[in-house]
């Protein structure tokens, strides 16, 4: 397989690197249920008036 990697173009080679790449940053889905979670949580309090926003300009 490496043998056969080494013969692409350096073209062909960086989009097998970069599809290798990302193959490896999948995500957690237990993490992404949480984050999914928690986003509802803070979208409903917002709509509901349950917390306070402060807006960016008064932040920085």
């Amino acid at each position: 397989m490496i043998e056969k990697a080494l013969t692409l173009s350096p073209k062909e080679k960086s989009q097998l690197i970069e599809v290798l790449l990302m193959s490896l940053d999948e995500p957690d889905i237990k993490i992404e249920e949480i984050w999914n979670s928690e986003i509802d949580k803070r979208l409903n309090a917002i709509e509901d008036g349950s917390t306070i926003t402060i807006p960016y300009d008064k932040i920085f």
